[in-house]
């Protein structure tokens, strides 16, 4: 981003594309995939329809945004990288961006705490995270008197229509004669590191030898750890609590400046909501120390692409709570 960026608050340019992402309004859709990759980005974006062609921005921080239709409907996957702040980044921006609701799925790897092979496919209902004490003494715990090392936090729920709908999706897209499970109605455990905070051993002290059990004896079906769920979970109920009980004016209400439509209705409104969901894909097993192939990622990815596409458009999103299409990149001419 060369443009002079004003607002140090919220950064962006005067045609309001955003600080780290790079986009601007009329190019990011309301029905929304976060994969970590770029490649499983390409990969889902291969069901998209041919008419009109994907846009498609790299963002000098990293951020890869396709943006389309599937089946005729809007949608656009964003690859945002790994952990909680670039989902912080994702979800922040993209809300800015956007006129009415937000429907969101991650499609992300993560480690099994139960007992099922690499491979299966999970849907969490809820999110704890697991998060460093950065106040505990790991060099001499005899020492510590600030509490435990690691902190694990009470469950944060998906969008319950939302995980339904994504399980029967991907049910539907599963390969004819499949073996893969997919499970779902599970928790999991979001964790602030991909070592210390998910019982990895390596040579630092980092006092997580019991880590992984007390993460399973927190919570009721905690059956898998990655690092960016929780966070999406998080922002999501917030938000959509705001609608109620906050009457604060969105960032910016003005036009889009450039080629893209202006918006007639306020960006980010307050009376909008994001609904959230996820399904991951055990590439790890934290009982039996397996991991995945190169040939089965390759595989997984490219159905349960197709499944998180199905999901989300048959989610329901009125005409009145998605952005104009007029001037914006998924429009038809």
């Amino acid at each position: 981003m060369k443009d002079t960026l004003t607002d140090a608050n919220f950064p962006r340019t005067a045609d309001l594309r955003v600080y780290h992402l790079g986009l601007r309004p009329g190019e990011v859709a309301n029905r929304l995939i976060t994969v970590g990759s770029p490649s499983r980005a390409v990969t889902i974006a291969s069901h998209l329809d041919v008419t009109p062609k994907p846009f498609q921005l790299s963002s000098e921080r990293g951020f890869l945004t396709i943006t389309g239709r599937y089946k005729g409907v809007p949608v656009s996957i964003c690859s945002i990288g790994m952990g909680t702040p670039n989902m912080d980044f994702f979800v922040r921006e993209v809300r800015e961006c956007l006129i009415g609701d937000m429907l969101i799925i991650r499609l992300g790897s993560c480690g099994g705490l139960i007992d099922v092979p690499v491979g299966t496919v999970v849907v969490p209902k809820a999110c704890i995270a697991v998060t460093r004490n950065v106040d505990y003494n790991f060099v001499d715990p005899s020492a510590s008197s600030n509490g435990k090392p690691y902190w694990i936090s009470k469950p944060v729920f998906a969008d319950p229509t939302f995980h339904d709908v994504v399980e029967s999706a991907l049910n539907d897209s599963k390969p004819e004669g499949s073996t893969t499970k997919i499970v779902a109605g599970i928790v999991n455990a979001s964790a602030d590191s991909f070592y210390a905070s998910q019982g990895r051993q390596t040579s630092f002290p980092d006092c997580n030898q019991t880590l992984i059990q007390q993460i399973i004896d927190s919570t009721e079906d905690v059956a898998t750890l990655e690092m960016e769920t929780h966070h999406l979970y998080h922002l999501a109920a917030c938000w959509s609590a705001r609608r109620v009980t906050v009457n604060s004016a969105p960032l910016a209400t003005g036009p889009v400046i450039g080629e893209h439509a202006p918006a007639q209705k306020a960006l980010a409104a307050p009376g909008t909501v994001i609904r959230a969901a996820a399904a991951q894909m055990i590439f790890a097993s934290r009982t039996s120390q397996d991991f995945i192939t190169p040939a089965q990622v390759q595989e997984t990815e490219k159905w349960t692409g197709k499944g998180v596409l199905e999901a989300l458009i048959r989610m329901e999103l009125g005409d009145d709570r998605t952005h104009p299409v007029e001037g914006s990149v998924w429009e038809t001419k």
